[in-house]
């Protein structure tokens, strides 16, 4: 069942477009992942999906609800979590619970046992007594999260949950993503992080407010064109600045120490590198073929899709 449709979607702000023309179905069950880099249009999409923005054009079902049209009944199937913390610092974790509860009207029968349910879930139980204000940052997602679901909704929408928070947190978190596909929501994630990426069940890779590519993180990797090459150095800053200048055309990405660079031809590549590394005189740690990520993916097709733009 389709818990989440929109279809040739768009919003705009005076003359920017900040979506436009966006087609997405999300099924009850699955994790959809909304992938871009900041302004690709993500955050705008999730907010008239949530019937917090009204489209420009195009159309939108949440929980079979019209998002221009029945705003208040796809709030009710929903829980819209922000990129900011939302919750009030003064209160402790149980009391911004409560408030929430009394907010989305949860009966006062079985209230508690869901307060304990999504409190162990989320192994938050030893923190119920704490201010919200002396949480980590990683709790208080989880927290935004349990406020966000007490009234068990259909359709959870997160707007890069993660974003700011340390690796453990963020592993706790997507293991809670993953319990409540149990129960059967649907979960459209936008995210930056392309590694998160590759948790979701399906990804929409977003730029200019447009999908340029969909699929599951499998088939979407097939997209890459070529193979990939990783360069590892000390230097790797200055290494692919270097690359970009003296090997147009190709895609090229920055990764901490290292270096991928994509291309038809890897072994002519690697000869290419090393002797133009060498010159500049930019040693190199490690060299060699690596399957792509959907990092290499995302630069890409978005090199692909900026060619027949400008063509």
């Amino acid at each position: 069942m389709e818990a989440i449709r929109a279809e040739g979607l768009a919003r705009r702000f005076g003359e920017i477009a900040a979506v436009e023309g966006l087609n997405l179905r999300v099924a009850a069950g699955e994790i959809y992942g909304l992938v871009g880099p900041d302004g690709a249009g993500k955050s705008t999409t999730l907010r008239m999906l949530a019937s917090i923005l009204t489209p420009s054009a195009g159309h939108a079902w949440v929980a079979g609800y019209d998002v221009a049209t029945q705003a208040d009944q796809v709030k009710d199937h929903i829980a819209y979590m922000s990129q900011q913390f939302g919750l009030y610092g003064d209160l402790t974790v149980s009391e911004n619970i409560e408030f929430y509860a009394d907010l989305y009207g949860v009966p006062a029968r079985g209230r508690a046992a869901r307060i304990d349910e999504l409190l162990g879930f989320s192994q938050m139980q030893p923190y119920r007594r704490r201010l919200a204000v002396n949480l980590s940052g990683g709790m208080k997602q989880k927290l935004q999260l349990i406020c966000a679901l007490i009234h068990t909704p259909q359709v959870l929408l997160l707007d890069e949950p993660t974003n700011g928070v340390d690796p453990v947190s963020r592993r706790d978190f997507w293991r809670v993503l993953y319990g409540l596909l149990r129960q059967g929501v649907a979960i459209l994630v936008s995210t930056a992080y392309l590694d998160e990426a590759e948790r979701c069940n399906r990804v929409g890779l977003l730029s200019a407010g447009r999908v340029f590519a969909e699929g599951t993180p499998a088939e979407v990797k097939r997209l890459m064109r070529g193979q990939v090459v990783e360069l590892r150095t000390p230097r790797a800053r200055q290494a692919a600045a270097l690359l970009t200048a003296h090997l147009p055309g190709l895609s090229i990405a920055l990764l901490g120490d290292r270096v991928h660079v994509a291309t038809e031809d890897p072994q002519a590549l690697i000869s290419q590198a090393r002797a133009l590394l060498s010159a500049a005189g930019i040693t190199l740690a490690d060299v060699q073929v690596v399957e792509a990520s959907l990092e290499d993916v995302f630069i890409s097709v978005l090199g692909s899709a900026a060619e027949q733009a400008h063509a």
